[in-house]
């Protein structure tokens, strides 16, 4: 081992890549691109309705002619897709606005296949918008309870994705996590004449508190208990594996980590073991700690809006579903990732 006298160093020859915006963009190993970003927007009867998330910034309960508008801007800077979630008057015990050939989740996409036909309409396939108590599946209940009927929920889950595709939906994403949905909605899909439309399974969701602002935006709150019996537990990793590859086999055409931030590494991992599209949802409650931190001063807005986004994709992300997708939008078509 050769030793140096103090100050007698070697000169010291930099690794680092100088900072040339135009010479990092060119060589940067990740890269952002709006074509990669996938704005969810929340829908409810009415007109003119934008009616404010108290713990989400920026973002609305909408109704479809003003969710048009927003969707028109998203597409206008170039993001390709959005993500729909319906609330509906009202609910009850079998979520029957899920599967209504005329509810608001149904009424929406026709409209905007209608209007902005080259945008990609995701829609949301889950119960717990619809249901009285706010799970995502039928619930028994007896002296013990209440549990979740799974194989029964499949049914509902199955009507409602077909509704979905029969309105015009572009790829239909189940979000419920019951056993062997994914197997039920592509039988659904098939038997419908809906051979071609995607499924995009929520395969690796996990039961996270960053879930919270959601519960405000989409109506969803249990009534009683939570998530944990179906969702899946935030220290395991493994099991999202299997769920990756159980929906694949089952006839997934993608699959979606959510949340995204605290899980970068299921995100890399699923993408590695799967080599299938991967997509994950940068979920309300990371937006919700990003905003807050910057209205305090905390934090710069942009720049860690930008710089999580580059993490997401980094980790093996395709495609991010992110609140952020307008904002982040501009900033990429003018320059300033």
């Amino acid at each position: 081992m050769n030793l140096h006298p103090v100050g007698q160093f070697p000169a010291y020859r930099p690794r680092r890549m100088r900072q040339s915006s135009a010479l990092r963009r060119l060589v940067s190993e990740t890269q952002l691109n709006v074509a990669q970003l996938v704005l969810p927007l929340f829908v409810r009867n009415g007109r003119k309705v934008r009616r404010p998330i108290a713990a989400m910034p920026g973002v609305f309960q909408l109704s479809s002619d003003e969710l048009v508008r927003d969707a028109t801007r998203a597409h206008e800077l170039g993001v390709p897709a959005v993500l729909l979630f319906g609330i509906p008057d009202t609910k009850d015990a079998k979520a029957s606005g899920a599967y209504a050939a005329n509810g608001i989740m149904q009424q929406t996409v026709r409209r905007l296949k209608k209007e902005l036909p080259e945008l990609l309409v995701i829609t949301d396939v889950c119960l717990c918008e619809y249901m009285e108590h706010g799970h995502c599946g039928i619930v028994h209940y007896d002296k013990a309870g209440g549990r979740i009927l799974n194989d029964p929920t499949l049914k509902l889950l199955a009507r409602a994705a077909a509704s979905h595709a029969e309105a015009g939906a572009d790829i239909v994403a189940p979000s419920d996590m019951m056993d062997g949905r994914i197997g039920a909605i592509r039988s659904a899909l098939d038997a419908a004449g809906h051979s071609e439309t995607p499924i995009l399974s929520y395969a690796a969701k996990y039961a996270s508190a960053y879930f919270g602002p959601f519960r405000e935006a989409a109506e969803s709150t249990p009534r009683s208990g939570d998530r944990r019996g179906y969702q899946m537990d935030a220290a395991n990793g493994d099991e999202a594996i299997r769920e990756a590859m159980l929906d694949i086999e089952e006839g997934a055409d993608a699959i979606l980590v959510k949340p995204a931030g605290p899980y970068l590494d299921i995100v890399h991992r699923v993408k590695v073991a799967t080599r299938y599209p991967v997509g994950a949802y940068q979920v309300s409650g990371e937006y919700a700690m990003i905003c807050a931190a910057a209205e305090r001063g905390w934090l710069d807005r942009d720049r860690v809006m930008m710089e999580s986004l580059a993490g997401i994709r980094r980790a093996g992300a395709d495609f991010i579903i992110t609140y952020f997708a307008i904002e982040a939008a501009r900033r990429l078509r003018d320059g300033q990732d």
